[in-house]
């Protein structure tokens, strides 16, 4: 299960474990080498019935009493979480365990790539025409009929596909990542076929899912987002116009809600105040820091968890519906891209983030997933535009940069 780092190991270097699990922000650096056991893979709702059990053996092993990860999109999908035999904390050691593991620095060229649109701009704009056509009125499943509830937004996804003759390096990738001080830049293993290279889904994401520390829980969602733009004075427009934005702040509405509501009865004071503007190297998003006080600080994180995600920020609203929309209209399968990854310990502490802004790597392929929320008023062009934004934090990591989409003919 250990990441195995692209660039190969000369016979005589020294081979130390690689980094398995990589979760990097200003506030926390924790760092996974090696894999000592692995949770059973199983749907989400199978998960909390072994942790007793999984937790006792962490102990018994020796090894650290966590349990690291990545949590899919499709909650009946496998989780892929395990104990690291051994935990660093200093982000210096990333580079050590890197370093330590006999995997250089390799050579990236912007030649001898290919790009594939899943699917291309026009017919992720159609697929948005389509989401729009079925969001239904605010009357809709009112009390006292049997009409469904409305369905008032979905999230759509789009993914593009880079080919390249060589594999690219995960330490320089996460070294890249790690600039943009406002993320919080992951690496998580993936299953993989045998005799498949390893796979590794990274990235670097803005959304705090849930932080639980004792009683206090935690939660940062985003919904609602514009593109940052090089000159100042753009760019603070463009901050100013999210804020005031009546759709922007509907979406952004709808996801706090839903947070709260799932919150609340496991707490005993729960607060969100208004809405604020946060930042990421690319992107502005309409943020919520939501605080509270449990009333059990027994409760595991990841019971928190299977309560919120998928949040209508990466889902949509009603979450069935939704879901059923999504099955519909994307043409790919999103893997752990809207899934979360994160850290519980034997206390039930934990910290679990959106993985949003990220890509799945395998070989000398990278996987890069963006999507946007579509509520009513939004505009399929506009939607297609906001992808492409979000595709440039992993493009920029990449070195290929945001001109990359438009040289292909897939953002027109």
């Amino acid at each position: 299960m250990t990441v195995v780092l692209p660039a190969a190991a000369s016979p005589d270097q020294e081979v130390g474990p690689a980094p398995s699990f990589v979760l990097i922000s200003n506030q926390d650096c924790l760092v996974g080498l090696g894999a000592a056991q692995a949770l059973p893979a199983c749907a989400r709702s199978d998960v909390l019935p072994l942790l007793p059990g999984f937790f006792a053996d962490a102990v018994r092993r020796g090894g650290p009493p966590l349990l690291v990860g990545a949590l899919p999109f499709d909650v009946d999908r496998p989780v892929q979480l395990f104990q690291p035999q051994r935990l660093a904390r200093d982000p210096a050691e990333l580079d050590a365990a890197i370093a330590a593991s006999g995997r250089g620095t390799s050579v990236w060229h912007r030649s001898g790539w290919r790009l594939q649109a899943e699917p291309t701009a026009d017919r992720y704009a159609d697929a948005v025409s389509a989401a729009l056509s079925l969001l239904s009125p605010a009357t809709a499943g009112a009390a006292g009929t049997s009409d469904p509830p409305a369905l008032n937004k979905v999230v759509l996804a789009r993914s593009l596909v880079l080919e390249a003759a060589a594999p690219r390096d995960l330490g320089r990738l996460l070294r890249i990542l790690q600039t943009d001080g406002s993320v919080t830049t992951f690496a998580v293993p993936l299953p993989a076929a045998a005799g498949t290279p390893p796979r590794v889904l990274v990235g670097a994401t803005p959304e705090l899912l849930l932080e639980k520390r004792g009683t206090r829980v935690r939660s940062l969602p985003l919904a609602g987002s514009a593109r940052r733009r090089p000159d100042p004075g753009a760019d603070r427009a463009a901050a100013a116009a999210l804020a005031k934005s009546d759709k922007d702040l509907r979406e952004h509405a709808l996801v706090v809600e839903a947070i709260l509501d799932g919150l609340s009865p496991y707490c005993r004071d729960l607060r969100a105040p208004a809405a604020e503007l946060v930042s990421t190297a690319t992107m502005w998003h309409l943020a919520t820091r939501i605080d509270g006080q449990l009333r059990d600080a027994t409760l595991s994180s990841l019971e928190l968890v299977a309560v919120l995600h998928p949040t209508p920020a990466v889902c949509g609203h009603p979450r069935d519906r939704a879901r059923a929309v999504i099955g519909q209209l994307e043409t790919f399968d999103r893997g752990f891209f809207t899934g979360a990854v994160g850290w519980c310990d034997h206390h039930g502490d934990g910290r679990w983030l959106v993985a949003i802004r990220c890509a799945e790597l395998c070989g000398g392929t990278a996987r890069l997933y963006a999507g946007a929320g579509i509520v009513p008023g939004s505009l399929p062009q506009a939607e297609v535009a906001e992808t492409d934004a979000k595709f440039s934090t992993m493009l920029n990591a990449l070195q290929f940069g945001d001109d990359v989409v438009g040289s292909a003919g897939l953002a027109s």
